[in-house]
């Protein structure tokens, strides 16, 4: 994305509105309860509608294809539950940003794509920045000539910039951006959200597409590509899983594969996990909501 488009976005301050600020307790219990009750009928809703008409989606949604090709194809049924779901968080987001983390191959581009076209967002992809302030170096070719610390120094500096500068935007993130705590302190300034993919699902997923686009998958070239992938992730994931752990919210697909009734979180479209991220982010904002009211805290 050039510079230019990054520009016309850009925002001088946050908003820290409360919708709710001076008004009785009382009053905020009956709209919390009023709230709380719209959005269950409208999930309940939007749960037996998918089981209904899943035979009428588009044909052939296996997520593991839709989410490494970064295909954004809906159907009709698709885009009316996303827009649903965006109708229920959006006035209590305020504007803030969202930061999508999550291990490579959890499909954190095409969710946040999706994500961020349904609120009227701008979409950044974090190793785009870096690429594009390495004069067009790929991720994989910053990896091998200048090293794994150059790329993560590239990667404070993107997160920063957009946390600092731009506004109402969503970001997908590298999956190593979480070990570094000074990334939190920026994406903490927005919403964090952990796509949470079983290793299975994504050694199979990346084993489909090929290692070339992932350095740090490089190392384990023994067995085949699904085997190889899989001891790599565990690896990763050692390291890693933990630091996953500080999102403000968790969407497990494995958790949405048993709710839909699914036999495998390869049925899961992106439209159904962005779906999900909303209703995350949703419980979020309200026990946000509820701590930030009097004697709301510990």
């Amino acid at each position: 994305m050039e510079a230019a488009t990054i520009q016309r976005f850009q925002y001088s301050s946050w908003t820290d509105l409360r919708t709710f600020e001076g008004k009785p307790n009382g009053y905020l219990r009956y709209t919390q309860r009023i709230k709380e009750d719209k959005r269950f009928r409208v999930v309940a809703l939007a749960l037996d509608k998918r089981r209904d008409h899943r035979l009428r989606s588009v044909s052939d949604k296996n997520s593991s294809a839709l989410l490494d090709t970064g295909s954004l194809l809906h159907s009709p049924f698709d885009e009316e539950q996303i827009l649903k779901a965006t109708e229920e968080v959006k006035p209590y987001l305020n504007g803030r940003s969202m930061y999508l983390v999550g291990m490579m191959g959890s499909g954190k581009t095409t969710v946040g794509k999706i994500m961020a076209r349904s609120l009227g967002y701008t979409f950044f992809d974090c190793d785009t920045l870096i690429e594009q302030a390495m004069n067009g170096t790929s991720v994989a070719e910053i990896f091998e000539h200048f090293g794994e610390s150059v790329f993560r120094e590239k990667e404070t500096e993107a997160l920063k910039k957009l946390s600092l500068m731009y506004h109402q935007v969503v970001v997908s993130t590298g999956g190593g951006a979480v070990i570094r705590p000074i990334n939190w302190c920026y994406m903490h300034k927005g919403i964090s959200i952990w796509l949470d993919v079983p290793l299975e699902a994504l050694a199979h997923r990346i084993a489909a597409v090929g290692t070339g686009s992932r350095p740090l998958l490089h190392d384990d070239e023994s067995g085949d590509t699904y085997t190889a992938a899989l001891n790599r992730l565990s690896t990763i994931w050692d390291a890693r899983g933990e630091a996953y752990t500080n999102a403000s919210a968790r969407v497990s697909l494995e958790n949405i594969t048993l709710k839909l009734g699914y036999r495998s979180v390869s049925d899961l479209t992106p439209t159904e996990i962005a779906i999900e991220a909303f209703e995350q982010v949703q419980s979020y904002l309200d026990k946000e909501d509820g701590m930030a009211r009097p004697g709301g805290g510990l």
